[in-house]
């Protein structure tokens, strides 16, 4: 398993992938590489490849319409109608190569972001959403 944060913690909410990498890996789950890829995923396609990922979670800022903080579990062949924040690489690219190069499946946990301001830190409704998904995925993880 691999878990990337994506997003530019200069923009406000869009920060959050990378805010909730750093968090899990100060205690990564077991068999499971995390990475702060901010916003250049494509960068670390070859940690991916190299650690022989099976399943590969972005968790990043995505606009779903919905309330600030709210969070969905989003397949990489949905990605289509999900605006997902803005990225050197459109992260459709990114999850195509990785599923098909590396063979790993693709998920992106996208949350509402609140805020995409210059300079802005997390907003309390994301950070509070961003604590559940670190809690989930140590959850899930850790067996």
């Amino acid at each position: 398993m691999a878990i990337l944060g994506v997003g530019n913690p200069m923009r406000g909410d869009d920060g959050l992938g990378p805010h909730a990498a750093r968090r899990l890996a100060q205690e990564p789950p077991p068999r499971t590489l995390v990475l702060d890829v901010e916003s250049v995923p494509e960068a670390f396609t070859g940690k991916v490849e190299e650690f022989g990922a099976t399943h590969v979670v972005i968790i990043d800022a995505a606009n779903l319409g919905g309330a600030p903080g709210e969070t969905r579990l989003i397949e990489g062949s949905q990605i289509k109608g999900v605006a997902i924040s803005t990225h050197s690489l459109p992260l459709t690219i990114f999850i195509h190569y990785v599923e098909e190069a590396v063979g790993a499946e693709v998920r992106v946990v996208g949350v509402q972001p609140a805020s995409l301001g210059l300079g802005e830190g997390l907003t309390p409704r994301v950070e509070e959403a961003v604590d559940k998904v670190v809690e989930i995925l140590r959850r899930i993880l850790s067996g």
